[in-house]
């Protein structure tokens, strides 16, 4: 048993080491019901994870019912209703099935995804039983009642316990700023989901989980005839659903002007977040941007930010600054915890390495340790088949190229510091952004 074990913990690192020399081959086909598909065969264990996404994240909430999408994902999974013969199974026989079964389905939404997540041995008859228990789950939730009404007690009592913290008046301060009315910046609330029914939550999921807009990535060990059984009976089990258009949603405005808040809280240490809209995924600049966050803030304790807040002044234990990109802009981040009497210093060098990056770009000795560290670390972006079926979903959902991850290293190589300083300075304004300090004097 233990030598199966290490065999299990080894083999996907040895097959991403291997593919991060040679291709990986990533084949595309359009279902007939429209569902866009994605696959990559990985034969190393006998596993297989699946991915469906759907654009139905928290951008399609109603005002008045933000939390909806999340909503609808958390009860998806908590029963399914009796259909062709099969006995209807409460939310215990359900968990009970997929435990029998070694195997788990999930449901979640993002921002802009409502994504499904299978995840199954290939092994004798396991697969099959799964991949039928999970068009179950897609074409018979049962909505149980009782089960959202106490789901949205539990909510509400962690959302009320959140507001014990000051990152979390920190952060839904630096999304109102950063997105005003936009659906981006809403904030679901014990208020709105009050306003949220079973009835909402069914008519989320039928509209908005259809097999015409589906993004199914599949990464294990499976060929092309068995992916294309799987897509077939888990889009048969959401056929129904149809197809109507979706409502555009509003472009993210750029700021007009900064915007600084402050917020008075009793705690041992200051939040402080600064930061603008940022960048989509399909920005041309895509690589030099981040090539230029791993320098700026992303690349933690060898990133300028670290060496200026931390390591030059104490200021912070840990300084952040990251790119969230989607089909839309998402925010463009800068942030740190410090003692409330130092908050404002931080600030002042925060702001002042954000500045003189922009202004300046990254030095050439910079660039290069970020290349090494980016090139080298990549084998361990994709050493696991749930690293993988990510970066394809990555790419399915972006509309990436199917070759993109085969010239991932090449791209980062080919970021030059006039690239990075270009890229910073048309897309950051260091002098109209967003900051939020919460728990300074």
């Amino acid at each position: 048993m233990t030598l199966l074990r290490n065999l299990l913990v080894a083999a996907p690192l040895l097959w991403a080491l291997g593919a991060a020399q040679a291709a990986i081959p990533i084949q595309h086909w359009t279902h007939p019901s429209g569902a866009r598909v994605y696959l990559v065969e990985s034969p190393a264990i006998p596993m297989l994870d699946v991915q469906l996404d759907f654009d139905g994240g928290s951008r399609r909430d109603p005002a008045a019912q933000a939390g909806l999408a999340s909503a609808s994902a958390g009860l998806l999974t908590a029963g399914v209703a009796a259909q062709g013969g099969a006995p209807a199974l409460d939310e215990n026989q359900l968990a009970e099935a997929w435990a029998d079964l070694g195997a788990s389905f999930s449901a979640g939404a993002t921002g802009e995804r409502f994504s499904l997540s299978l995840r199954s041995l290939t092994r004798g008859d396991l697969l099959p039983r799964a991949v039928a228990l999970a068009a179950r789950q897609l074409a018979a939730p049962s909505w149980p009642d009782a089960i959202w009404q106490r789901d949205r007690q539990r909510m509400a009592a962690a959302w009320q316990e959140a507001q014990t913290r000051p990152a979390t008046h920190a952060g839904r301060a630096f999304g109102e700023a950063l997105y005003g009315s936009h659906p981006l910046g809403r904030e679901a609330t014990p208020q709105t989901w009050a306003r949220i029914d079973t009835a909402a939550l069914k008519a989320f999921y039928r509209r908005h989980v259809a097999a015409c807009r589906a993004h199914i990535s599949l990464v294990g060990a499976i060929d092309r005839a068995g992916a294309e059984r799987i897509v077939d009976q888990l889009m048969t089990a959401i056929a129904p659903h149809g197809c109507e258009p979706l409502a555009t949603v509003p472009e993210v405005q750029p700021l007009a002007a900064a915007v600084e808040r402050r917020i008075p809280f009793d705690a041992a240490q200051a939040q402080v977040l600064v930061g603008q809209p940022g960048m989509r995924r399909s920005d041309p600049d895509f690589f030099p941007l981040f090539v230029g966050n791993y320098i700026l803030g992303g690349g933690g304790f060898v990133s300028r930010l670290t060496t200026e807040v931390r390591e030059k002044r104490g200021l912070s234990y840990s300084v952040y600054s990251y790119f969230a990109p989607g089909l839309q802009p998402g925010p463009f981040q800068v942030g740190l915890s410090t003692r409330p009497d130092q908050a404002d210093q931080a600030l002042a060098v925060t702001r002042e390495v954000i500045r003189r990056f922009v202004a300046e770009g990254p030095t050439e000795a910079e660039l290069q340790a970020a290349k090494d560290n980016l090139v080298n670390g990549f084998a361990l972006r994709i050493d696991s088949n749930r690293k993988l079926l990510d970066n394809v979903a990555n790419i399915a959902w972006n509309g990436l190229p199917l070759d993109y991850l085969d010239g991932w290293t090449a791209q980062v190589q080919r970021v030059g510091t006039a690239d990075i300083r270009r890229a910073f300075q048309r897309l950051l304004q260091p002098d109209r952004m967003v900051t939020v300090v919460v728990g300074a004097p």
